[in-house]
């Protein structure tokens, strides 16, 4: 659960919806490819399970009000990698403020992989 304090009180957010709305948004991004699985814990349930895990590729920090996020994604080759990020960054910054009322600190985009 991620808690926010405002004027009005505190917020509680699921952690799980919003590891969805970001991972919708960035595979959204034009050059994604998908999303990738990170950590142990992650790698095992995609394999016990045999499917695709939602939310996968998401990591959220909190420190106070304020989100840290990283993300592990596959581009599509010839793309410019770095104006995906950015793309990336920008669109994962606004969607969260705008529709969770969460202000993100900052967003780091891992390119895990390549694919064409």
């Amino acid at each position: 659960m991620i808690k926010v304090n405002n004027h009005i009180g505190t917020i509680g957010i699921s952690a799980k919806y919003l590891r969805s709305l970001i991972s919708q948004t960035v595979e959204s991004c034009f050059g994604v490819a998908g999303m990738n699985t990170y950590g142990a814990m992650q790698s095992m349930n995609s394999i016990v399970r045999r499917d695709d895990i939602d939310n996968k590729g998401v990591i959220i920090k909190q420190k106070g009000n304020m989100l840290t996020i990283d993300l592990h994604i596959t581009v599509t080759f010839g793309v410019n990698v770095s104006a995906v990020s950015d793309s990336i960054i920008h669109k994962v910054e606004y969607v969260v403020a705008d529709l969770a009322g969460i202000e993100v600190e900052s967003v780091n985009v891992f390119v895990d992989g390549l694919v064409d």
